[in-house]
């Protein structure tokens, strides 16, 4: 399972971080570049602590691609891009990889443990889309959430502020929280950002598998 999980990460995390270069470049800014992040290969993106959150606990995070927005065509219109181009690519990759995971359900089992293997990797990466989707939207310094908001709401909003200044923390005890209640099972279901991801993320991948369930 582990081997799955990260097996997963090694397609879910450069896709997501590619797409938010792509986006920058495209906008106007060659830093993705410059630092080497306009790429696929998963180590130039890899954070990890992030890295094992997704291994352990089922969702994490990668180093955030470097961008310049003042270099961007339009400032506005490119900050929001960037911010929305991850969870936006990992969307399409959630509605690609599905049906790839429902024909490898129903395909011959001859191949003993790779089967296995095969499977449970492609559905790792569906679910791991989705939570990834779910997480980078949460509203908190430096995700992807944050990012948009700082695009579009005054700096000098109250709540602003307060998210970009206490949020990353509200974030780091929830994340160690789901630690805990992994490694504890009595503690399971006091999973708080755990659940709510895993909640939200089946939320977000119900028009997936409704679409792809009229042809399997």
């Amino acid at each position: 399972m582990y081997i799955c999980m990260f097996l997963a990460v090694m397609v879910v995390l450069p896709f997501h971080e590619f797409a938010h270069g792509f986006a920058a470049v495209r906008c106007g800014d060659d830093t993705p570049k410059i630092n080497g992040r306009y790429t696929l290969n998963p180590f130039a993106h890899f954070d990890l602590i992030g890295l094992i959150c997704f291994v352990f606990v089922g969702f994490g995070w990668a180093k955030p691609v470097p961008v310049n927005p003042y270099n961007f065509k339009k400032y506005k219109s490119g900050m929001v891009w960037v911010s929305v181009a991850g969870v936006l690519a990992n969307y399409i990759l959630a509605f690609v990889v599905y049906p790839l995971f429902r024909l490898s359900v129903n395909l011959p089992q001859n191949w003993g443990y790779f089967d296995d293997v095969i499977v449970t990797t492609l559905y790792l990466i569906f679910q791991f889309n989705l939570t990834f989707i779910v997480f980078n939207l949460l509203p908190v310094y430096p995700l992807d959430g944050f990012r948009l908001i700082d695009a579009t709401v005054s700096h000098a909003n109250p709540v602003y502020r307060f998210l970009r200044n206490y949020g990353q923390y509200i974030l780091l005890a929830l994340i160690a929280w789901s630690f805990i209640t992994g490694w504890i099972p009595a503690l399971a279901s006091f999973d708080i950002l755990g659940i709510a991801l895993r909640w939200c993320a089946n939320i977000i991948g119900f028009p997936i598998t409704w679409f792809w369930g009229l042809f399997f």
